[in-house]
């Protein structure tokens, strides 16, 4: 069984998918706090679904994209389970996950079925977060199908990123770095012009879904 929060039909906002039409699933819970959290519904609540009834609900959506998120969906070990399914179903899967450690039954990024895409919250120290509770082992397995994302809150944030990709062997090759800007913290148009002045070889993302529906903060 699982603890589904929501389901929502919703386009992507982030990583190489955005703009993409997609069904979301955001399973609840999380271990971590970040600064910025922006879905701090999800902490608790929801429904428990066992995986039939979530394949149905997103069947009922109608779309081939779909976008499994939280809290930290590897919480649950049920999600590697959703995961598979979806899969089969023919979906394309997106995992959001905060890449830090869990607890001992929390999913490990090496156990997330192959097919799967992992978008990878890359934690910069603006978050509040704990250096020490990144799974360094799991992003360092990650391959070119996967993403790495390092949400900016100001330019410290921005530097720890651009020495990690500056660093030979410090984040996997081949994998996709996004940098974006902490929403309504970070000006857009200065990290853009980090990243330029930088020659950065990384992509620039704003939060795409909050540009579409900034009056709302669920269901979008």
């Amino acid at each position: 069984m699982l603890l589904v929060n929501e389901i929502y039909p919703a386009i992507c906002g982030e990583s190489r998918f955005s703009g993409q039409p997609c069904t979301l699933v955001r399973l609840t819970g999380c271990h971590i706090r970040c600064a910025w959290c922006d879905s701090e519904h999800s902490f608790q609540g929801g429904q428990r679904l066992d995986v039939p009834a979530v394949l149905e609900v997103v069947r009922g959506h109608g779309f081939r994209t779909v976008l499994v998120t939280g809290g930290e969906p590897l919480l649950q070990a049920g999600v590697a389970d959703l995961l598979a399914a979806l899969l089969v179903d023919g979906r394309t899967v997106l995992l959001e996950t905060s890449g830090t450690r869990g607890p001992a039954n929390a999913v490990p990024l090496c156990g997330v079925p192959v097919g799967v895409h992992r978008i990878v919250d890359l934690k910069a120290p603006g978050s509040g977060i704990a250096a020490g509770l990144i799974d360094w082992e799991g992003i360092a397995a990650l391959n070119p199908g996967d993403e790495l994302k390092i949400v900016c809150a100001g330019r410290a944030d921005y530097e720890w990123g651009r020495d990690l990709m500056r660093t030979p062997g410090r984040l996997p090759a081949g994998v996709p770095v996004v940098f974006s800007p902490v929403q309504d913290g970070l000006a857009p148009r200065d990290l853009a012009e980090w990243i330029l002045a930088d020659g950065l070889d990384a992509r620039f993302q704003i939060q795409l879904h909050r540009a579409v529906w900034p009056d709302r903060t669920r269901g979008v």
